[in-house]
């Protein structure tokens, strides 16, 4: 049978954690889709604010923030909500929510394939740092104008109620993010321009759970890590850093603790663990 097969069961090792992420993408815009498609209310509303069984809120703190910043103060279940969402991705990691939940995600993750897949080389210089400057920038414009202007062009939100509600204009935004990894710079989206993923990356600065280099000494340096990762400057540190006496934990705000660097090493030297398991080498 296809499962006893050990090639079918290889494949689905060396994917496990991209599967894993799929699925969870999947699951979170499933239980949002009941409720409108099947008349099963599990989940109301959406990802930037919802209610779960009717009693646990959970709402979008880059929301909430640009709204406070607006001048509305926030009613009680969005406050909570906020704090919940704040305190899970301040312990698993803040772009924990950029590569397990964004709808986004696949569409960028799509594009890099292709650009491995055919060779695509092309790659603009934008800085990593131009998405903290556009989180600024979005910040900045609610308390000036009164207007939640981020929202308006926000593929994430526009993809999820595009689902719901049609997607219209949603198909353009998403098609330009698609087009500008693909042909412009790789990764640009997630890496180099999304200030909701700025935001939850720093929201997850200190968090506990780390993707580690735990057996570094086995790296042979095929640089498949290297290939896969949506942020690979975070890589080296960890991996190469026992020269300079550092941890093997990636401890770079930027990781999205996505697994795929764990999943396509052939010599099984990133593991995920926690940021005290950072003991740097004694000589």
């Amino acid at each position: 049978m296809l499962k006893d097969n050990p090639s079918f069961r290889g494949r689905i090792k060396s994917r496990r954690w991209l599967i894993a992420r799929r699925l969870s993408q999947v699951s979170v815009l499933a239980l949002f889709l009941l409720g409108p498609v099947a008349g099963i209310r599990i989940v109301e509303g959406n990802l930037s604010a919802s209610m779960t069984l009717e009693v646990l809120p959970l709402t979008d703190p880059f929301l909430l923030l640009q709204s406070m910043l607006s001048g509305n103060l926030p009613v009680m279940s969005g406050a909570i909500g906020a704090v919940i969402v704040l305190a899970f991705y301040a312990l698993v990691g803040g772009r924990v929510f950029c590569s397990w939940a964004c709808p986004i995600n696949p569409v960028t993750d799509m594009a890099a394939w292709l650009r491995r897949r055919f060779d695509l080389r092309g790659n603009s210089a934008l800085s990593r740092h131009l998405r903290y400057w556009l989180l600024g920038l979005v910040l900045l414009f609610p308390p000036l104008t009164g207007i939640l202007v981020w929202e308006y062009i926000n593929p994430v939100s526009m993809f999820h109620r595009g689902l719901i509600f049609g997607m219209g204009w949603a198909w353009t935004v998403i098609l330009a993010v698609f087009l500008f990894d693909l042909f412009i710079a790789k990764h640009g989206w997630c890496g180099r321009l999304c200030p909701m993923g700025a935001f939850y990356g720093l929201i997850g600065s200190g968090s506990l759970v780390r993707v580690s280099a735990a057996a570094r000494d086995r790296c042979n340096d095929c640089m498949d890590c290297f290939a896969v990762c949506p942020e690979p400057q975070v890589i080296k540190p960890a991996l190469k850093g026992a020269a300079n006496r550092a941890g093997p934990v990636i401890l770079d705000r930027s990781c999205t603790n996505c697994g795929r660097c764990i999943e396509v090493c052939p010599e099984n030297v990133f593991r995920f663990g926690i940021r005290m398991n950072n003991k740097a080498p004694l000589f």
